[in-house]
């Protein structure tokens, strides 16, 4: 199942995608993440009924598919080339740090940057949503505990990130996190490790990989942090970037006002936005 989220009025509301039509669900998007796979399981008896008040999907203006998580965690250098590209050695535990709210975006909107930010870059990555309560959870029921899949695009400010040893001031300014179009649920996408994930700045390809090259599975990254912290429905996870990125070129052009990023990973669809001056 495909579900988005999009605006009716001020509010955000959910809907299951249905070819080129949307179908509205009668709950509010943190009604349906709070509850997770039994909303999800609720929603799949109703579908008869929901088809019926389908709408032009093309009509819709996109909000982020997860509008307020309660937890936003990232997977630092967890693609191999990625690690070999920027120099770094391979962490031998998933490197985990934050970002916070405002960093969501949706579909299609566009990201403000300041005149000041000298070193913007992207980041495609797959980004995992929890569908149920996981503490102290075995690698191999993890999978279990996954809602869906949805595209993410870590933006940073690299000249912030490292201007000390914690990464978030880089990391989670306005907008850095537009994630989208759609959430697929878990088991349309059965195993998160062999989807293609793709990125393209203004047109050109950029990144080109596999979660396969990750260093770390979704499941190992879910073990690992519901061994610290409880694991709620609706948080994300987004689970690093493969290589690609401007900070591994020996030549780098940072991105600019204007320019575009596309995510696409495998049947996820494809997250567009657009960097705007602030």
């Amino acid at each position: 199942m495909r579900l988005v989220c999009y605006y009716d009025g001020r509010d955000p509301r959910l809907g299951i995608v249905l070819e080129e039509l949307i179908a509205p669900v009668p709950m509010s998007p943190q009604e349906f993440y709070q509850s997770g796979l039994e909303a999800l399981k609720e929603i799949k008896g109703r579908m008869t009924d929901l088809k019926s008040a389908a709408r032009a999907l093309d009509s819709i203006t996109y909000a982020p598919i997860v509008p307020a998580p309660g937890k936003v965690i990232c997977i630092g250098l967890n693609y191999r080339r990625h690690a070999a590209e920027t120099g770094a050695q391979e962490p031998s535990a998933p490197l985990l740090f934050g970002k916070f709210n405002n960093a969501v975006a949706a579909h299609e909107e566009d990201i403000p940057i300041s005149p000041s930010w000298e070193k913007v870059d992207y980041e495609a990555e797959l980004c995992v949503v929890i569908g149920k309560k996981a503490r102290y959870v075995r690698e191999e029921d993890a999978l279990d505990y996954v809602l869906g899949y949805c595209n993410a695009n870590d933006l940073s400010e690299r000249a912030l990130q490292f201007a000390s040893s914690q990464w978030l001031l880089g990391k989670t300014l306005d907008k850095f996190l537009p994630i989208g179009p759609y959430l697929v649920t878990a088991d349309e996408i059965g195993d998160p490790q062999t989807l293609p994930v793709r990125g393209w700045l203004n047109g050109e390809l950029r990144q080109n990989s596999s979660t396969a090259d990750m260093i770390f599975s979704v499941a190992q990254c879910i073990s690992y942090a519901s061994q610290f912290f409880t694991l709620e429905p609706g948080d994300i996870i987004s689970t690093g970037t493969p290589e690609g990125v401007i900070l591994g070129m020996k030549e780098k052009v940072w991105m600019k006002p204007g320019d575009v990023y596309e995510v696409e990973i495998g049947p996820l669809g494809r997250l567009r936005n657009q960097l705007v001056e602030e």
